[in-house]
């Protein structure tokens, strides 16, 4: 089992950037794809980040070149820094886990509000 907890939401002016956290306990997560994944109110959730076991990183159009996802294996640990922040940015923001060798993530954390204010 692995557990997430997710951490570093908060509330933002347009333009603003905050760093969100994902640290994993119960399994070292260096074996694992890691993504990032948000749900904003009345839409279904998506996935706007993506990195692999092998620190290969795959992001969303709409964040693309403003959001950067980093892994430190040696903290169990994950990262999305969110620059650039525009209001549609606005959601709850789950990190999951997948075993390199998963199509679908196993494990989630609870996630963090991220509100984007213009």
């Amino acid at each position: 089992q692995v557990q997430l907890v997710e951490s570093g939401g908060g509330l933002v002016q347009a333009g603003g950037s905050l760093r969100l956290s994902c640290a994993a306990s119960g399994r070292t997560i260096s074996r694992y794809d890691m993504g990032w994944f948000r749900q904003a109110p009345g839409k279904e959730r998506e996935r706007v980040a993506l990195i692999t076991w092998s620190a290969s990183t795959y992001y969303a159009d709409s964040v693309k070149g403003r959001f950067t996802t980093s892994r430190d294996n040696a903290k169990n640990t994950v990262y999305l820094q969110m620059n650039n922040l525009k209001p549609e940015d606005t959601g709850i923001y789950y990190c999951g886990a997948r075993n390199k060798y998963s199509v679908e993530f196993e494990y989630w954390g609870q996630g963090t509000q991220v509100t984007v204010s213009s």
